[in-house]
């Protein structure tokens, strides 16, 4: 067994990355990252094409072993540990993969439920998979989609289903990657709206990698509305408190702070992740 994480724990840790090396050869994709996440907690990635957003997150889901480092998880040293753990672990987390990442031969139920049905330590009973796959459905407001295919829907509806799989275990932890990418600003705004439900209505915690600086100022500034069913300014700080701002350059995490810090940044590369929203 993986021993539980001791020394430096800290409450409502749900991801920690401590030192974190990986190479591909003579590339250095992630340079000695250190990250955490806690319960709850917001964390914008953001950073140039190739700079280590996508790879940090596969880090996270044990998709991609770290040459050098340790990584936490719930709490738990998942350094070097076995597939069968990690498969526990990430019962317990879901994703969003760049484009939606749905089976196109697969009806829209049937890619919903593939994690009930396929991975194990979620522990669903099969009488019980269709009621969740409606659920989640109904959260991303497609609830009458489900014997559509993907190719019958638009590119904005394909990036619910997946945020709809990507819920559907009820995870304690969210990674999206790239939600946004290809979409016009009212489906975009449409996609970070949902992001923000499922981290307001189920205190997730949530990572996100993404070029749009318009992503982090929606889950800074706003939060869900149930009364209304849409997002609503933030009353006070406590949105923006529990919201971060990474900025990773060649590998490397070369920002970490608010959204302010962000803004006030005078490095030419860090800068320019805040630019166009301030222009």
């Amino acid at each position: 067994m993986v021993e539980t994480a001791r020394n430096g724990a800290v409450a409502d840790e749900v991801l920690r990355l401590e030192n974190v090396t990986l190479r591909f050869d003579a590339l250095t994709a992630l340079d000695r990252v250190s990250f955490m996440l806690r319960r709850g907690e917001t964390c914008v990635i953001q950073g140039a094409a190739g700079s280590g957003k996508t790879v940090l997150l596969k880090i996270a889901l044990g998709l991609i072993k770290a040459d050098e480092g340790r990584v936490f998880v719930f709490g738990r040293d998942m350094t070097g540990a076995p597939e069968r753990e990690w498969m526990e672990a990430r019962a317990r987390m879901g994703i969003l993969f760049q484009e939606g990442g749905l089976f196109d031969s697969m009806t829209i139920e049937e890619n919903v439920g593939y994690p009930l049905e396929n991975i194990k330590a979620a522990q669903c009973p099969p009488d019980e998979v269709r009621p969740r796959v409606e659920q989640a459905l109904q959260f991303v407001e497609l609830g009458h989609t489900l014997e559509k295919v993907p190719s019958e829907l638009s590119g904005g509806m394909r990036r619910r289903v997946g945020i709809a799989r990507a819920v559907v275990t009820r995870p304690q932890l969210v990674l999206y990657d790239s939600p946004t990418a290809g979409l016009d600003p009212i489906t975009a705004t449409t996609i970070m709206a949902l992001v923000a439900k499922e981290r307001d209505t189920r205190q997730t915690a949530t990572a996100l990698a993404t070029h749009r600086y318009q992503d982090g100022h929606l889950l800074a500034n706003y939060v869900w509305d149930p009364a209304r069913a849409e997002l609503a300014p933030a009353k006070g700080d406590c949105s923006a408190a529990r919201t971060r701002f990474v900025v990773m350059g060649e590998g490397r995490i070369v920002f970490e702070g608010s959204q302010q810090e962000l803004e006030d940044s005078t490095d030419e590369y860090i800068s320019q992740f805040a630019r166009r929203w301030k222009e």
